[in-house]
């Protein structure tokens, strides 16, 4: 089953009283880019969200995963006043106005702008206990956002079949006017030599003959191109089949393709073919086009 790159998965849950929320969004990229937004508060965890990811199959893409995290009553940050630091500044104040006469205007913002006379009660922080219930929801925004992936890679995958088949069908349509094109080019030969000889007065060379409708038929025969692009039709429907990434595999069989279409064209000789080697040129770089944004 294909994969997308581009996908958004959220979601969001109250776990131990606090407000979690998950959101991943991802575009693509050739490899797995993961970038993590996470509130200090919980340290070093964001270090953990790409192995998860990893081992949940996400393979390519940038990734961003943004995490946010509500306070619970029993977390909040507690401030306390350091009174005996208080009690020093602004003793230390009162003389400096006293000694120099300045002007009397100690108040509680001109006291408080020494952050020293407050003290910062943080509650205990559990690294395990908070990646807990961090990977309680971010597993639940991953199953979101791996469901998006697999939604949107059906529909890509329905959209290459449909142009394969197509290609399928301009290349039957190739060989066939190939195949005319071998039997007339030998009758053509034919005729062009025995009407020469003939006015020569030179008996033809049945044996010579068929050397040059031989040699002429080689030029121009697609049956090797012919067999290997279709096995690389069989290729491309086995690749879509298999339960794995599949997007740079796919990249590499659109060169081995295109190489074989190349080919083909080159050795037409014939205009409604070379249009049709075109046509199947122009559904290729389409499909090609559609596998960037496979995983």
């Amino acid at each position: 089953m294909l994969k997308s790159m581009t996908a958004f998965g959220r979601a969001s849950a109250s776990v131990n009283g606090r407000e979690i929320t998950v959101e991943l969004r991802s575009v693509n990229n050739r490899f797995l880019d993961c970038s993590v937004r996470m509130p200090r508060t919980l340290g070093c965890q964001d270090d953990r969200v790409k192995p998860y990811l990893t081992s949940r199959g996400i393979s390519r893409g940038k990734v961003d995963v943004n995490v946010s995290v509500g306070q619970s009553e029993s977390e909040q940050i507690g401030l306390g006043i350091d009174e005996q630091y208080a009690d020093a500044y602004i003793a230390a104040l009162r003389q400096l106005r006293r000694q120099y006469r300045l002007k009397d205007d100690i108040s509680v913002m001109k006291v408080a702008a020494d952050r020293n006379i407050f003290t910062v009660k943080k509650p205990e922080v559990d690294a395990e206990q908070d990646w807990a219930a961090v990977l309680s929801v971010l597993e639940v925004a991953v199953d979101s956002f791996i469901a998006a992936r697999q939604a949107e890679g059906q529909r890509i995958e329905a959209d290459l079949n449909a142009k394969l088949e197509n290609i399928k069908t301009i290349v039957d349509r190739i060989e066939v006017i190939s195949k005319d094109d071998v039997e007339n080019g030998n009758a053509r030969i034919r005729e062009r030599l025995n009407r020469l000889l003939s006015d020569l007065g030179v008996k033809a060379d049945e044996g010579r003959i068929l050397t040059e409708c031989a040699a002429y038929a080689d030029r121009i025969a697609i049956d090797e191109e012919l067999v290997r692009l279709r096995s690389h039709f069989v290729t491309f429907d086995t690749i879509l089949a298999a339960d794995e990434p599949a997007g740079r595999k796919l990249d590499f069989l659109m060169q081995e393709m295109n190489r074989e279409i190349n080919t083909i064209g080159s050795k037409c000789q014939n205009a409604d073919a070379a249009r049709l080697v075109v046509d199947v040129k122009c559904e290729l770089e389409k499909i090609r086009e559609q596998i960037q944004n496979i995983e």
